[in-house]
């Protein structure tokens, strides 16, 4: 975590607290500067609270550890710009887990394209009882990627992602595509 920096200055200074009697002293100049250099890191990094807590601004060792705060795994291979983002939308994502806005925003953060989502669910309201109810008896969720270039994009993780996003009862199914390159549609 966070280690001393030697020659930081105190913002207030142990000695400056003390009676202007005191303040000539030898003594107890030298004594409060030693507890000045020990004070200095907890002082400066109490004055930097907010940006120690906030993702975007949080020092690189911060940010797994406020990955654990909102409950998100941080993959340090990753770059930077993105580690943070997953950090700062946690929560945001936590509220939308289980939902098609929720899985499209996980996938888009992961993979950086907007996916393509088809689901069997439905919703209805009707007077009459005994309606049928819409979409299919076994919920599905399809997901279509297209992308410039398949291969860098690690199939198994995605599928990980996807399981863990929709309810554990909806079966899905993962699909990456290239990008077409002439303007056509691939399936």
């Amino acid at each position: 975590m966070r280690a001393t920096l030697p020659g930081l200055p105190n913002p207030h200074p142990l000695i400056q607290q003390l009676p202007a009697l005191y303040q000539d002293q030898d003594f107890l100049r030298r004594f409060l500067s030693a507890l000045d250099e020990v004070l200095a890191p907890l002082l400066l990094t109490l004055d930097n609270l907010p940006a120690y807590l906030h993702p975007r601004t949080a020092p690189e060792d911060f940010l797994s550890w406020m990955a654990g705060w909102v409950a998100v795994e941080v993959d340090e291979e990753r770059p930077d710009t993105q580690r943070r983002a997953v950090v700062a939308g946690a929560t945001t994502r936590h509220r939308q887990r289980g939902t098609r806005q929720g899985l499209v925003s996980a996938l888009r953060v992961e993979t950086g394209v907007e996916p393509e989502i088809s689901e069997s669910g439905g919703a209805i309201w009707s007077e009459t009882s005994g309606t049928d109810l819409p979409g299919s008896e076994r919920p599905w969720v399809a997901v279509l990627l297209r992308v410039p270039d398949p291969a860098r994009h690690d199939r198994a993780r995605l599928e990980q992602l996807v399981a863990a996003e929709v309810p554990a009862h909806v079966a899905y199914q993962l699909e990456i595509v290239p990008l077409p390159t002439d303007g056509t549609e691939t399936p």
